[in-house]
């Protein structure tokens, strides 16, 4: 099978992927999730006037040559409305959120007063309006304050629950099975025996896709047999998972069981190479329901390949709109050779320079080297056949 552009392959694996079913949820369990559905406020924020701070009631027309001397005829705490009319000569004691009296137009804070009694000495004027939150200021009834396809956030799960929403529509999170292929991997914390290496790869990816909003099913490193493996995909299968995602085992090696084990149990094949480095032996299909995305094997690459490809899978199928992390410009930290006909995706840092941003590649970019990509910033992408750059030429990063 021929190599694909990466934003073939990329398209590929968005084409048959939907936003999953719609489902109503508290608030208390909703964020980070994705609503199905416009959400409209049920109330009005404030729904009367009422005070922005600890202080009396007035006529603004009263205080308006201040000093003066009105009489208190009541109180009005938040809550607890004052069902008397504020008069001519008169002011009422109110606090923070308390609603504005019939009558009143402004507030005079505590400070600028002197209580004597039932009186109170206003000492500056107060313009009419002024220490008052209108009726409507925050939103009205009906107004569409959170559209669909916005991830909810902490601020947003305040709004709405200021909107009255107790519960909200949103995509359900997808599900996602993962599991490793290989004899030599043996779990952190234990000593390596002759050719084992301790598994990384699963760590990083449960990760990823956790934050993008996805539940993960961790099947743990399945040995590199046929039946070992077509039972690690059944066992996904009957979890619902609504993606697979395998690390390892999809290349051509004698004991690389993966594909052979997707055939045997049906799967569709969209693609099996990706015209980029690192992650050359990308994996991409269907079985039933269910989307495959069988990852290289190399820590680099197993990363580079989720980042670029189940990232956007997740966020299709969680309803957002924002699929794929967006490429900024920066200025290139070092000379680059021409490059071949593959994509490269360099881990590099950035720094600010007077010019803005300066990408500085790694000099070594071998995809089993973990310690780069973790202090990496960004990926510099080289474009197939990209002729050579110099240092302070224009280049494209994308931030992980």
């Amino acid at each position: 099978m021929a190599l694909l552009s990466v934003a073939d392959a990329l398209e590929r694996v968005l084409a048959e992927a939907e936003p999953l079913p719609a489902e109503e949820v508290p608030l208390a369990k909703a964020a980070g999730l994705v609503l199905a559905y416009d959400l409209k406020a049920r109330r009005t924020q404030p729904p009367a006037d009422v005070s922005a701070m600890d202080g009396y009631a007035v006529r603004a027309a009263d205080v308006a040559d201040a000093p003066v001397r009105l009489k208190v005829v009541g109180e009005v705490a938040a809550g607890r409305p004052f069902s008397v009319a504020v008069g001519p000569g008169e002011a009422a004691r109110i606090f923070t959120g308390g609603v504005l009296p019939q009558g009143a137009d402004a507030v005079v804070i505590q400070e600028l007063t002197k209580r004597d009694g039932d009186f109170v000495e206003v000492q500056k004027p107060a313009a009419k309006g002024r220490h008052v939150r209108p009726q409507g200021l925050d939103f009205r009834l009906g107004d569409e304050l959170l559209a669909k396809g916005r991830r909810l956030t902490a601020r947003d799960l305040q709004l709405a629950a200021g909107m009255n929403h107790p519960r909200v529509p949103v995509h359900r999170r997808p599900k996602l099975a993962l599991f490793a292929t290989g004899d030599e991997l043996v779990p952190p914390g234990t000593k390596p025996g002759p050719g084992q290496i301790v598994y990384s790869n699963g760590f990083a990816l449960a990760a990823l896709a956790r934050h993008e909003g996805a539940e993960v099913v961790d099947l743990g490193v399945v040995a590199d047999k046929l039946d070992d493996t077509v039972a690690a995909i059944r066992d996904a299968r009957q979890r619902g998972a609504d993606v697979l995602v395998t690390t390892g085992g999809a290349s051509v090696g004698e004991y690389d069981f993966v594909q052979e084990a997707f055939a045997k149990e049906g799967m569709a094949l969209s693609f099996w190479k990706v015209a980029m480095r690192p992650g050359r032996p990308l994996m991409h299909g269907r079985l039933g329901a269910m989307a495959v995305l069988g990852l290289p094997g190399n820590p680099v690459s197993s990363y580079v390949c989720a980042f670029l490809f189940l990232v956007p899978l997740i966020r299709r199928l969680c309803g957002r709109s924002d699929l794929i992390t967006p490429t900024e410009s920066a200025l290139l930290g070092c000379d680059l050779a021409a490059n071949d006909e593959r994509a490269d995706y360099l881990r590099a840092t950035l720094r600010e320079g007077p010019d803005g941003a300066v990408a500085i590649p790694f000099p070594t970019q071998d995809s089993s080297m973990m310690a780069p990509l973790a202090k990496a910033d960004c990926l510099l992408i080289r474009e197939p056949h990209a002729p050579p750059a110099k240092a302070g030429g224009r280049c494209a990063v994308v931030r992980m």
